[in-house]
């Protein structure tokens, strides 16, 4: 089969490897459409992931399709039925999972290797996050599952509460689904660098937009909007150590700042240790999704409450993956429906 693999920054093959064959507990999917992310942007530019995977490897961690080969021992699935998987599952046994803290098990199951004509799903993440999709759903929707499943798990842990100010910096596709998930019960300031992406998060839901190349002082607007204190939630979705710096300049006494999007390996930033003091921050960093949230995300693409086709930018054909992370680089397109 034809497949993406990663040999290091900015180092991505396109190559004939053999088809994968399903081992105990395991299954095979035909990819209907894989979605580029931007931690995939991320991980090529930078040429690894800490968690994720290692140079030479399989390269993509979003897809939906169809089943068309099992492992001995799988039951409740069936030769074509249509399917999304998400990326990782827990081990479901260690010191973190027996308090459902899933995402810190330092023994999850990751997948790579969606941008292939097919992809093997193993036993663990057959076992707790292999999801049924409807016929109705298009393969590209059901695909954002994994993204928005971590969306998810960062609105539950950032203390929102009802028509709370909310600051969200950053409009790639994480920062926009964030918009979308909270708009409803809270007033959410969207910062970005792109016109276009701040229009989808307008009709996202977003109360207010503002670009920072033409109003680069972020912590003053805010202020300015917030009786003069700062938001009640900030959510930082660009992975820059100095946005951090910029979310916690945002934040009100009594504050939330979820530093949700992932630095480089090795960075720092600096955090004012009166403010943080005095004014009882809290600083969380949120890493990943659980199974829960995995169909909690499920559930929220498929009722089609929320318009999220507004993320993909475009389909293309696997042979232009290349040339779409190029455009990600430029800014050029959100996220990129990849139809192997």
């Amino acid at each position: 089969m034809l497949a993406a693999l990663l040999y290091g920054q900015e180092d991505l093959r396109l190559e004939e490897v053999s088809d994968p064959t399903p081992a105990a507990g395991e299954v095979v999917i035909q990819v209907g459409a894989a979605t580029t992310c931007g931690t995939d942007l991320k991980v090529w530019r930078r040429g690894g992931h800490a968690r994720m995977l290692i140079p030479p490897t399989l390269f993509g961690h979003e897809a939906a399709g169809r089943i068309v080969a099992m492992g001995a021992g799988v039951t409740n699935w069936q030769v074509g039925d249509r399917i999304v998987a998400n990326n990782s599952a827990p081990c479901m046994n260690c010191f973190f999972c027996q308090r459902k803290e899933y995402s810190l098990c330092p023994n999850l199951t990751w997948n790579n290797g969606t941008f292939a004509q097919y992809l093997k799903i193993p036993a663990p993440i057959v076992e707790h996050n292999l999801l049924q999709i409807s016929d109705e759903l298009p393969w590209e929707l059901a695909a954002m599952t994994e993204p928005l499943a971590c969306v998810l798990h960062g609105v539950a842990r950032s203390n929102i509460k009802p028509k709370d100010k909310v600051v969200v910096l950053g409009d790639g596709a994480i920062g926009l689904m964030f918009v979308a998930a909270l708009s409803e019960t809270t007033e959410v300031l969207l910062w970005g660098g792109n016109n276009h992406r701040l229009e989808i998060g307008q009709k996202l839901g977003a109360t207010q937009t503002f670009n920072y190349h033409q109003i680069p002082d972020i912590p003053s607007v805010v202020k300015e909007l917030t009786q003069g204190w700062g938001a009640d939630v900030v959510i930082e979705a660009t992975g820059v150590p100095s946005v951090w710096e910029t979310a916690i300049a945002c934040a009100r006494p009594g504050a939330t700042v979820n530093l949700f999007g992932g630095c480089p390996r090795d960075t720092s930033i600096t955090v004012s240790t009166e403010q943080l003091h005095y004014s009882e921050l809290t600083l969380k960093g949120v890493f990943h999704n659980t199974p829960e949230y995995v169909r909690s995300a499920l559930a929220l693409i498929a009722s089609r409450k929320i318009p999220f086709e507004l993320l993909i930018s475009e389909q293309r054909p696997l042979k232009d993956l290349e040339q779409v992370f190029s455009d990600m680089k430029a800014r050029k397109v959100i996220k990129v429906a990849m139809i192997p």
